[in-house]
Order: structure tokens, then C-alpha cells, then sequence
């Protein structure tokens, strides 16, 4: 037989790919998920499980009394909390890559609900329905609130889909879609698109994506990669088929009868019905008249509109709605909250909207190091570099390398060359601690607004070193320090003195080295340690003294020791901080 897929087999033995990967591993057969390859004898062994019986227990020996042993009572299975949900998924990708081609073909050979025309561009995403159940596709080309931000929707979604034409190749806002999903830490299919045109080539896409450590499954990865045509709407059914195995691999569940959390993808203004929001539903069920927080605004829900622009009394987990009621309009990202009362509501929306103010105004008076330090206590520096040419960038980052260590990770979101965007701000949004960084480039007034909304620290720099040493300090203020001890003076105790109201003072010879003041001391009698500490004060005569060389005499008095005998031997300590980077 020629070679099948872990799905395929699980499709023909009528069994879910959870349960098959659960019963192949039993059987000491490791497979990495539902796009492995089974060879002929691994096949074999699963049709012999398949052919067994079910629940049919193996023959059991006779006990010595002639009676069968009883089986043991099974052990009782973990059910997984809540019900089986519709996957959410953001379609990525280069602006003529053919996205919204590709959401259009989907759209009108598999909607959930009858309709005409394209897209519905004023929700922002729409559900269709394949073999018998949702997926939900979140829309980021074309949008108001997603202009410079192609992967906003990234941070809600499951799993993103990144459309690459056959024709082109990996390009700079492809690049910048995958940094976005993998800062969302999301599965990502890819959808070559375009491949019934001319000069299409989908092996050189996928070494470009090889190049970018997507390598497609079929070439020992474990990328799903999907050659298809938006136009023609080949390959359409194997990209669905894909995401919903996609989806049972996931296992998503959200409970229905939970109280309602979702988050803000897309808001604006409207003359006419006031602020506006458009929200997927993450858990539970979003009800009219429900009391809400999104952010700092907040509301009673006057009406629910589904992506036909429908109105609806409720919104189950995975589905979008625009909504109508709330006192502003919220921010894009923000988690959409449902609470007991208005006044309740009041109370926080308020409160958040302070400590915006007061962010805003501590953020604008720290220095990057400060920045740093305080968001990479999860043990790694989250940074986006935007540079004014490839030879600065490249500069700058080999610089950064030399700074990375076992103890502390310094994590490159992105890196790109051109002025700060929108698109860079949203994505060290979706990271939060992450820092922008420009080299010798400019921020846009749009990402400028944006960062102060979202509170994304945005630093210009003129000198590539500045950067290097503003990191370096914040690595160093987050590793444990390190020190070292040098022995730089023997000393002999041969003359005790007591002062009253002052204590015992050592009369000493320094017999090698020297003493100085700020050094430590670790006094001994007969090789033993007795006592570790500070000098309190170190003479000369009688004059205070800052050191003491060889073969001088000197009065050693120690802090809060004062059991010195004559014959005790003192060791002067010398303790430097070891610089780990």
C-alpha cells in the first residue's frame, strides 16, 4: 500500500485521531499528530486492533478454586469540561496574496446562512459550515480598526492561515503575518494560493517557508501546507478539512451555559447608533440586555447584530456580533466582560481609566533599561527591532546575539526594515512587555496614537551601541549576581587591646598583602573560622587609615566581634561582582 496519513486511517477506521493517536501509542506506535505517515506493517497492526471485538476482554487463566478471576472495575475517564466548540481562524498573508479572494470562495461555497454578496466587511468575520460543522473566519484585510494591523486577529483566534500566491514568493508582510501568529502562539496552515495561474511554483513556496521553519509536513515537517486556487476554488475542501482536523487535534470546548467572555475585534464610531463593537464570543453566551465591560467602556447591551446584520437575542461560544449600548468605544483587543450591575460597571470602567492616565504618565518618565527589567521577569526580554537599512539590522541583531544567555532569553518578536507601523505596535501589543525598538527610523503619527493607547513603549535610537548597552543592563539587573573572593592580605594578631566604650582593638602585623578599609574580614584561631565581617575601623598609629601594606603594624578593631586573642590570624577578603554579560 502507498503510504496514508494518521487522519485518513482514523477517517476509513471511523474513529477520531485523538483516540487512534491514544491507541497507537498504547500499542508503542509514536506518532506526532494527524498528519503522520503510517508505513504497511504500522497499518497492519491497526487494522488487527480494529478487528478485535469491542469491549470483548481477552481469555483469562482458571483460578486454582476453578473459578474465572472477575475483571477489575475500569478506571473512570476524565471527560474534558464543556462541549466541542467551532474553531476561530484568521486568514493572514501579503496584500495580493489573495486573502480576501480566498474568504470570499469559502464564503460562498460553504455559508451557514444563506445570503448574497461578499464579505460582510462591518462585523469583521463570519461562520460557514463544513461537513456538518462551523468554522469561524476572522476577516483582517479591508477593516477600519485593521489598517496597518494584519494580525490583530491573531490574539483570539485558534489557529491562523497564512495565504502565500504560487506566483510570488515569501514577502516582507508574510514574514511580519508569522511573527504575529506565533507571538499569538497559534497553529498555522498555510494556503498556497494562485496555483492555476502562470509562473506558479509550489515547491519554490515551500522552501521559502522551509526557509522561514515552516516545513511543510510532506517534507518531514509538521506544517500543513495547502495548495488550492481562490478563482478556480480548488483545493478549497481540503484547506476546510484541514482546519477542522485542525480543530479535533485542539480539542476546543467552551461551556454554553457559562457566563459570557469574549474579546473586542474591531470598534468605531457611529453618527447615528453611537459606539460600536464587534466581538467573538470565546466562552458561554452573550445575552441582549446583559451588563458589560470592555476596557474602560462600559453598558447594558441595547441589541445584538450577526454577521447578516440580523438581530439576535443571543451569541453562543465562537460566534461574532456587533453590539450596541456601550458609553465609548472600546479598544480592539480588549477582553469583553459581562457584570451584575451598571453601577459595578461604572465603578471599574473608571478605575481602569485612571490607571490608564497614570501609565501613560510613570511610562513616559522611564528609561529603557528600567522598561526591561520590569517586563522580562517570566525570564526572557521580548523585543521588535525596526532598522533604516538590512546592513543596520543586521548589525544590530548580531550585537543582541552576544548578549543572550542559559538564564535569560532574549526573544526577537520581529525584525523588519522601515518606520515603526501600526502593524509593529499591534504586534508587541499581542506580547505584552514587549519593547519596540527603531534604529535611525521614524514612528508614524498612527503607531505613535496607537502605542499610547495600547501602552507599548516605542524607543528611537541614533547609536546602535546605546541599544546594545541599555539591554545589557536590563539582562544584568535581571541575572542573580555572582560573586568572587581574592585573598589580598595576611595578617597575625599579636596585641590586645580593651577600650572602654569602644571595644577590643587587634594590634596586627600584616604579614602579606595589604589591608584595606572597605575589604572583608574572616578571622581564624587554630584554622578554624570564627567570625566573617567588616572592619569597623583601621588605624595607623592613631590616625584612621584607607590601607595598610606589608611588614606594617596596624589597630584592627572588627563590627561587632570583639573575642580577638592574640596568635588569631586574620584573612583580608576582596569580594567583585562577576560580570555575566
Amino acid at each position: 500500500m502507498s503510504k496514508m496519513r494518521i487522519y485518513q486511517i482514523a477517517r476509513e477506521m471511523n474513529v477520531s485521531v485523538v483516540k487512534l493517536l491514544e491507541m497507537l501509542k498504547e500499542v508503542g506506535i509514536e506518532k506526532a499528530g494527524n498528519f503522520s505517515t503510517i508505513e504497511a506493517d504500522e497499518y497492519e497492526v491497526i487494522r488487527e486492533l480494529f478487528a478485535q471485538p469491542a469491549n470483548q476482554p481477552a481469555p483469562a487463566e482458571s483460578s486454582g478454586n476453578g473459578r474465572q478471576p472477575q475483571p477489575a472495575a475500569p478506571a473512570p475517564e476524565r471527560q474534558p469540561t464543556g462541549v466541542p466548540r467551532p474553531p476561530v481562524v484568521a486568514v493572514l498573508g501579503h496584500v495580493d496574496h489573495g486573502k480576501t479572494t480566498l474568504l470570499d470562495a469559502i464564503r460562498q461555497s460553504q455559508v451557514a446562512l444563506k445570503e448574497t454578496g461578499g464579505i460582510t466587511q462591518s462585523i469583521g468575520a463570519y461562520q460557514v459550515a463544513y461537513q456538518g460543522k462551523a468554522i469561524t473566519f476572522i476577516d483582517t484585510p479591508g477593516h477600519r480598526a485593521f489598517t496597518g494591523m494584519r494580525a490583530r486577529g491573531a490574539q483570539v483566534t485558534d489557529m491562523v492561515v497564512l495565504v502565500v500566491a504560487a506566483d510570488d514568493a515569501v514577502m516582507e508582510q508574510t514574514r511580519e503575518a508569522i511573527a504575529h501568529a506565533r507571538a499569538a502562539e497559534v497553529p498555522i496552515i498555510v494556503a498556497i494560493n494562485k496555483i492555476d495561474v502562470l509562473g506558479a511554483d509550489v515547491q519554490r513556496v515551500k522552501e521559502q517557508l522551509a526557509k522561514e521553519e515552516l516545513v511543510p509536513e510532506d517534507w518531514g515537517g509538521d506544517t500543513i501546507v495547502v495548495p488550492l486556487s481562490a478563482r478556480t476554488h480548488e483545493g478549497i475542501d481540503s484547506l476546510l478539512e484541514m482546519i477542522l482536523l485542525e480543530a479535533e487535534m485542539l480539542d476546543l470546548r467552551a461551556d454554553p451555559n457559562a457566563v459570557a467572555q469574549g474579546t473586542v475585534i474591531e470598534s468605531y464610531l457611529d453618527p447615528a447608533r453611537g459606539p460600536i463593537a464587534s466581538v467573538i464570543i470565546r466562552d458561554g453566551t452573550l445575552h441582549q440586555r446583559e451588563v458589560i465591560l470592555a476596557g474602560a467602556a462600559q453598558g447594558r447591551i441595547r441589541a445584538l447584530l450577526n454577521d447578516q446584520g440580523q438581530r439576535v437575542n443571543e451569541a453562543p461560544p465562537s460566534s461574532t456580533v456587533q453590539l450596541l449600548g456601550l458609553s465609548q468605544v472600546p479598544p480592539v483587543g480588549a477582553p469583553l466582560e459581562v457584570l451584575s450591575s451598571p453601577a459595578r460597571a461604572r465603578q471599574i470602567a473608571q478605575q481602569r481609566a485612571n490607571e490608564a492616565r497614570r501609565g501613560r504618565l510613570e511610562r513616559s518618565r522611564r528609561t529603557l533599561a528600567q522598561i526591561l527589567s520590569d517586563t522580562a521577569q517570566s525570564g526572557a526580554l521580548k523585543l521588535l527591532l525596526k532598522a533604516d537599512s538590512s546592513g543596520s539590522l543586521e548589525a544590530l541583531e548580531s550585537e543582541l546575539e552576544r548578549l543572550k544567555s542559559e538564564q535569560i532569553k532574549l526573544k526577537l518578536l520581529y525584525s523588519g526594515v522601515g518606520d515603526i507601523s501600526e502593524s509593529d505596535v499591534i504586534l508587541a501589543s499581542s506580547a505584552p512587555g514587549s519593547v519596540v525598538i527603531g534604529f535611525r527610523v521614524k514612528s508614524d503619527a498612527g503607531a505613535r496614537a496607537l502605542a499610547e493607547r495600547e501602552g507599548v513603549t516605542v524607543r528611537p535610537y541614533e547609536v546602535i551601541y546605546q541599544i546594545a548597552d541599555d539591554v545589557k543592563r536590563a539582562l544584568r539587573s535581571l541575572l542573580e549576581p555572582e560573586y568572587e573572593e581574592e585573598i589580598i592580605g595576611q595578617v597575625e594578631v599579636r596585641q590586645i587591646f580593651k577600650i572602654p566604650r569602644v571595644g577590643t582593638i587587634a594590634g596586627c602585623y600584616v604579614r602579606d598583602g595589604v589591608v584595606k578599609r572597605q575589604a572583608e574580614v574572616r578571622l581564624l584561631r587554630a584554622g578554624a573560622e570564627l567570625f566573617r565581617g567588616q572592619i569597623a575601623s583601621l588605624k595607623r598609629y592613631e590616625e584612621d587609615v584607607r590601607a595598610v601594606e606589608k611588614n606594617k603594624e596596624c589597630g584592627i578593631k572588627l563590627r561587632g566581634f570583639d573575642d580577638i586573642r592574640e596568635g588569631d590570624q586574620m584573612e583580608i577578603v576582596l569580594v567583585r561582582e562577576v560580570q555575566r554579560i
